[in-house]
């Protein structure tokens, strides 16, 4: 790939200039030499353990030269348990190299963010965990890293570096995928109304409990993979696919969704552009539910070197397999927004409009969104904070029900995900969410109150 020799050469330019003014290697370790690896190979051989900590970096370097990963692992695994500070923080970040290089991304990254956990200011480890997040697929996490290192304040020539490398990054890797799977209790699993009675023009109905919020814990399960079809140095074509589901023992209330999309990544200067096309596929209680057509543009922009925003068009057909009177289009448009306070705090907003110009003008739809999220670094945790509301107002009102639909819709959620734990590049999360949606129709007022608990990972 032509992208590849440019990348390399601009990612081992930057380090030579940061390395000489960021912290990052211990300069106590850094400093031990090939000599102490013979004397550290000798002990070995004479089954002595008690080796400094700069022999044994020492072993562990000559080791890594030679091909000996396994024993230079180890090594280096062991200096990272070190009481010292400086020690520990050089054997992960010289651990995390010699892994991104023989391609074990994921356990680089967990290295890098231990470090980071300990010392958030460390630009020169931010920049290597951006772009192996890069490799591993997360653009998004990859771009936030930059701005967190951008928002600690870096001297002129250095943050000119990292924007360029900022840039860079939109090369990225040619093929990825991320999942995440969780138990979810929830309250409402069918997002149901509470009540026993549904008012109409005619009388007053009784409902049934399958009409009524049921409870249950479900399995969620999210993923999507993508491919990079290079086409020059500034464009790509971009093929995704991506699914989620629910699961419960009500199969009844099971929601699968797949979709597919493709379509060309272009970089002009600093910004991205992504046109695409694609399909998706719902189905619900095992049966097919809403087929798709879609059209989208999704436009990126650095707004300095702490902030980003997007902006997302994207104009759909839908096939309601179950009501033809759900059939039409959706437009639908957002803007988002977000900004590094510090290496460890961020913020975000977000705002869209949805319109549904569906056969039915009972069913056809005008809404409108805004969120407001944070982000907090805290220890070796990361934890998020949102916030919601969205307006519905249907066309006109369905023949049953004696007044028009408008929904006003709140939401808040708080997720955590503790790296400390992480298994085998699993990161496990916590996520607590609240909806309640209070509508003029009955049979869409509801509440519910869900906990996930599970595991992401990206590959």
């Amino acid at each position: 790939m032509r992208t590849i020799p440019l990348w390399n050469n601009l990612i081992s330019g930057l380090h030579i200039v940061v390395v000489n003014w960021v912290l990052c290697c211990a300069e106590p370790v850094a400093a031990h030499n090939s000599p102490d690896a013979e004397v550290a190979a000798d002990s070995l051989d004479r089954q002595t353990v008690n080796l400094s900590p700069g022999q044994l970096f020492a072993f562990a370097e000559a080791a890594r030269i030679r091909q000996e990963f396994d024993a230079a692992e180890k090594a280096y695994r062991a200096l990272a348990s070190n009481p010292d500070l400086e020690i520990r923080t050089e054997a992960r970040f010289r651990l995390a190299l010699m892994l991104a290089a023989q391609s074990r991304e994921t356990a680089a990254a967990v290295l890098l963010r231990q470090i980071l956990d300990e010392k958030p200011h460390a630009v020169r480890v931010r920049l290597e965990l951006a772009s192996i997040l890069i490799r591993l697929g997360d653009s998004a996490g990859a771009d936030r890293e930059l701005r967190k290192a951008q928002a600690d304040g870096l001297p002129d020539n250095i943050a000119r570096l990292v924007d360029i490398y900022a840039t860079a990054l939109r090369s990225l890797k040619p093929y990825g995928a991320s999942i995440e799977i969780a138990l979810v209790p929830d309250t409402n699993i069918n997002r149901a109304t509470r009540s026993s009675t549904l008012d109409t023009i005619i009388a007053r109905f009784d409902l049934s409990e399958d009409a009524r919020a049921k409870s249950g814990i479900g399995l969620s399960t999210r993923g999507q993979a993508y491919f990079r079809l290079p086409l020059s140095s500034q464009s790509n074509i971009l093929f995704r696919v991506s699914g989620d589901g629910d699961f419960y023992q009500q199969s009844q209330f099971n929601d699968i969704s797949l979709g597919v999309r493709v379509g060309p990544e272009i970089r002009s200067g600093k910004d991205q552009i992504r046109p695409s096309v694609g399909f998706s596929y719902r189905w619900f209680g095992g049966d097919p539910f809403v087929d798709s057509v879609s059209a989208a543009i999704n436009f990126r922009h650095p707004m300095g070197p702490k902030a980003q925003s997007n902006l997302d068009l994207s104009i759909s057909i839908n096939n309601n397999r179950i009501n033809d009177l759900q059939d039409g289009e959706v437009y639908a448009a957002s803007v988002s927004y977000e900004q590094s306070l510090s290496a460890k705090l961020g913020i975000g907003f977000s705002a869209g409009g949805v319109r549904q110009s569906l056969r039915d003008p009972g069913f056809a739809s005008t809404s409108g969104t805004i969120n407001a999220y944070a982000y907090r670094e805290i220890g070796r945790a990361t934890v998020v904070g949102s916030v919601g509301y969205s307006r519905l107002e249907a066309d006109r009102r369905l023949f049953l029900f004696p007044r028009r639909r408008v929904d006003n819709q709140y939401s808040a959620s708080l997720s955590g995900s503790f790296r400390h734990l992480t298994f085998r590049g699993f990161v496990p999360i916590v996520r607590v969410s609240y909806e309640l949606n209070e509508s003029t129709v009955g049979i869409y007022d509801f509440d519910r109150f869900a906990t996930e608990i599970g595991f992401t990972r990206a590959f």
